[in-house]
């Protein structure tokens, strides 16, 4: 399992800094054309943990499930684990889409009142 957490680690923070740095660059063209920076659309800071918790319950779930296949059929344990990863983090994030799809509606019929 070891063998496996340190290239996903890896390339998390590989992509954790090329999204970092990204931003930074995307802030700074603002500021130098004379634009403010919180005029960006941040994804809402309360939406960015909801979905960021609800994916991470999902993969909590996915590995759970894994074990228990991988424990209780005669499927591999790396399959196991890696497609209940993928599926259960899948649906957490189908999840976070519908209710952010939800409350967007909820705003736009706050302001047309």
């Amino acid at each position: 399992m070891v063998e496996i957490l340190v290239p996903l680690g890896a390339f998390g923070m590989i992509v954790a800094i090329v999204y970092i740095l990204a931003r930074r660059k995307e802030r700074l063209t603002l500021i130098q054309h004379g634009a403010d920076a919180s005029t960006l659309k941040m994804d809402k800071e309360s939406n960015g943990a909801l979905k960021f918790g609800l994916l991470l319950i999902g993969i909590a779930v996915g590995i759970l499930l894994g074990n228990i296949i991988s424990e209780t059929t005669y499927m591999q344990e790396e399959v196991a684990y890696f497609s209940m990863t993928f599926i259960c983090g899948g649906i957490s994030l189908l999840i976070y889409y519908f209710i952010s799809k939800q409350q967007a509606k909820k705003e736009e019929q706050i302001k047309k009142q």
